[in-house]
């Protein structure tokens, strides 16, 4: 039994690695949607997009960061694009980036 478990963990060290990076990704995706949609709220209403993109990511999602905004046809659009790290956010990232993009109707003043 000791010899079969000793045979197996590489491979369900394996799956939980693959398992766990799949996660990542996902949540990747979801940190960029929500900071372009706080990011938009924030700039329809004559507040700053790119503060507001930054204070919905922490620590280590902040690194590399490039929140893009603006106005167009009555939107306000934001688009904040994130590295998707190798099983930790702050070490390594893969060589393929997560956008996340947004808008919300312009309610600031026109002039």
């Amino acid at each position: 039994m000791a010899v079969e478990f000793a045979g197996m963990l590489p491979l369900i060290l394996l799956t939980l690695v693959l398992l766990w990076q799949c996660v990542l990704i996902g949540y990747t995706y979801t940190l960029a949607g929500n900071a372009a949609d706080e990011a938009a709220r924030a700039g329809a209403v004559g507040d700053s997009c790119e503060e507001a993109a930054l204070r919905h990511l922490e620590g280590a999602w902040q690194k590399g960061v490039s929140p893009e905004c603006g106005r167009g046809d009555g939107m306000y659009h934001a688009t904040v694009t994130l590295h998707v790290p190798v099983l930790f956010p702050g070490a390594a990232a893969f060589p393929f980036d997560v956008r996340g993009e947004a808008a919300a109707v312009w309610e600031g003043d026109d002039r």
